[in-house]
């Protein structure tokens, strides 16, 4: 794993050999959000695939996260009639579950989970060629460090997720439980909000009307931040409330820097991209045993305070590929 994350690392990509055959590669993500994320993971994709001399032939399918799980379904069904040599899905309902335990039985094709990055143990010794991403624990503790400081470890808090499921339990509930071990920090609403900025403009209200002494509001995505900031806004109160962003992608970078957001986790964001193409190129090279089961990229703490020319250095690391 440490050494598949040089390699990614990397601004040469490993070479695809001499001979090599166009690969299918069929995507399903749930990409319709205020987040770019998903958007330049296929960027960095395609773009490293490219300079690696790797020919493919990719089907790309797009969602609404955790909303369209049906419509996912029929897109997986749609790309597997198109026998790809890989798929790239993600785990973020229970229904993602089934329908990924039935590729896992079949065998083929090949399967990278993205947006995961923590091994589900019933799936035992049949798992994924790769899971891949940013370890959502890791970002919510760098998240919950932060706050612990600003606020001095006193004060009221609510928390703002996504509905049941892997996401909200990864980031929601792991910083609960991080929050745990600060005792004046007191939890007083967490919210299975949805996925979309109204989703969170609608939790926050209802949060800050039933607590008006909250200290901060913790977001678990883009789209849900930037509805909490709404609330704040319209409120008034974005001066007395802090927010965080999660991913530190464009949107919330220029949130930041127009003070609307407090802080964010900015995810490396392009490395996930670099690591699923590095991870096929091996893999057809006849060594996929450089490959890890699991790939999880950097982070690093943006926070309101930082200069426009630090973020903008962190920008040209996080998107070395998806910003050209």
């Amino acid at each position: 794993m440490s050494h598949f994350a040089q390699v990614v690392r990397q601004s040469e990509p490993p070479r695809a050999v001499a001979d090599a055959k166009p690969v299918r590669i069929a995507l399903i993500y749930p990409g319709l959000q205020a987040s770019d994320y998903w958007r330049r993971s296929v960027d960095s994709f395609e773009a490293r695939l490219k300079a690696a001399g790797q020919p493919y032939v990719l089907d790309k399918y797009f969602t609404k996260p955790t909303i369209e799980v049906r419509k996912q379904a029929e897109h997986l069904a749609q790309a597997l009639e198109q026998k790809p040599d890989y798929l790239v899905f993600t785990l973020d309902a229970q229904r993602h579950k089934l329908l990924i335990e039935r590729v896992l039985a079949h065998g083929t094709p090949k399967l990278i989970l993205q947006n995961v990055t923590t091994p589900l143990k019933a799936w035992n010794n049949r798992q994924p060629f790769l899971y891949v991403g940013f370890d959502h624990v890791t970002g919510t503790r760098i998240l919950a460090d932060h706050f612990v400081k600003a606020t001095g470890g006193f004060g009221d808090y609510a928390v703002v997720c996504w509905s049941r499921g892997y996401i909200s339990e990864m980031r929601g509930e792991s910083f609960v439980a991080a929050m745990k071990n600060v005792p004046n920090l007191n939890l007083k609403a967490f919210f299975y909000a949805g996925s979309t900025q109204e989703a969170g403009r609608t939790a926050a209200l209802a949060a800050l009307k039933d607590f008006p002494d909250l200290k901060f509001i913790y977001a678990c995505s883009t789209d849900l931040a930037l509805g909490v900031a709404d609330a704040l806004r319209q409120e008034n109160r974005q001066d007395r409330v802090m927010v965080n962003g999660w991913g530190g992608g464009s949107s919330e970078l220029a949130a930041i820097q127009k003070g609307e957001l407090d802080v964010t986790v900015m995810r490396m964001n392009d490395d996930n991209g670099v690591a699923m193409a590095d991870a096929i190129v091996l893999d057809q090279s006849g060594t996929p045993g450089a490959v890890p089961t699991v790939y999880t990229g950097d982070f690093a703490l943006v926070t309101k305070n930082l200069t426009p020319a630090a973020i903008d250095d962190l920008e040209i690391r996080a998107f070395r590929y998806s910003g050209q």
